[in-house]
């Protein structure tokens, strides 16, 4: 990335303008992911399809309703820098995201939730503050909720099995000698700029075409959830980086899923579950980590159907 980033850099006294053009001259490209949306996925392409600086928007569809498929069709016809791959089914987030970066022809790749908004200069804030940064490195951006505060889970501190469990159980917040094993940290000061974090939000993020490859994309063992936090995870034990950029800002929905909330907190559960038991570095945590799995599946299960418990 740092070879994207040199272009930019290549010229004293850039003006904005002219580093928006040699950015656009790197190529970047965007990719979704789309599911069963709903009404958000229309509003997410075309904040896309605005952004001077992206070339190549590669439009993953793993089964979209018929009327849904029908209008990205008509979109990738009429528009030239959409790329749609349908017909393959539910093959889960990673391997659709994996399937759209290897049609990419970006240098740079912003992955995308269907159901995320991109605020004005978010693609190149997100590249510019590779600058400098070991490889692999994954940028993030600043994930919003509608009413403009900041997001749960946009920048996150390390996910463990303790953190995990303190943090559900709202130990963490509630006691304050286990602060620091919280895992969100949205409540912290906003830094002023770029900003290493050991998790960033998979809803909206950077890396380079080679970083990426070099990562080996997204793990595929996760279906739904938690490849992010993995991709992280990965980064960082192979030397490079993650980093939370303030300045990129895009407004995610969330929730907008036609999936029922119970399915989607079981495929986070076994994906955390998968987590757990990959970064098991000796025997003893291997053994805890797999004890616990059950554990933190019907944690995850139960967790929407209490949420939604009269009060």
């Amino acid at each position: 990335m740092n070879q994207l980033v040199g272009i930019l850099k290549a010229t004293t006294g850039l003006t904005q303008a002219t580093e928006s053009r040699a950015l656009v001259q790197c190529r970047v490209s965007v990719i979704m992911v789309v599911y069963r949306t709903g009404p958000a996925l229309m509003s997410s392409l075309q904040h896309v399809l605005d952004e001077a600086l992206v070339d190549d928007f590669i439009i993953v569809d793993n089964g979209s309703p018929q009327d849904d498929e029908i209008l990205l069709r008509s979109i990738a016809a009429r528009e030239p820098k959409v790329q749609l791959i349908q017909g393959h089914g539910n093959v889960g987030f990673a391997c659709g995201a994996n399937m759209g970066a290897k049609a990419a022809k970006g240098r740079a790749l912003v992955f995308l939730n269907p159901d995320a908004f991109l605020q004005p200069d978010c693609i190149r804030q997100l590249v510019l503050a590779t600058d400098g940064q070991p490889s692999p490195c994954i940028v993030g951006a600043r994930v919003l909720n509608k009413d403009g505060t900041e997001q749960r889970g946009s920048r996150r501190g390390e996910v463990s099995p303790l953190t995990t469990v303190l943090t559900f159980s709202h130990l963490a917040t509630r006691i304050p000698g286990l602060s620091r094993f919280e895992i969100h940290r949205e409540k912290e000061p906003l830094p002023a700029g770029p900003i290493a974090v050991p998790t960033v939000s998979g809803a909206c993020f950077c890396a380079s075409q080679l970083d990426f490859e070099r990562l080996g994309g997204f793990d595929e063992g996760y279906f739904l959830h938690v490849e992010d936090i993995d991709l992280c995870w990965r980064a960082r034990r192979m030397g490079g980086t993650v980093i939370f950029q303030p300045q990129a800002e895009v407004i995610h929905l969330g929730s907008t899923s036609l999936t029922h909330p119970v399915k989607v907190e079981y495929w986070k559960g076994l994906g955390l579950a998968r987590y757990f038991r990959k970064r098991a570095d000796n025997p003893w945590r291997r053994i805890s980590a797999t004890l616990m799995s059950p554990l933190i599946l019907l944690v995850s299960v139960l967790r929407p159907l209490l949420r939604r418990r009269p009060r």
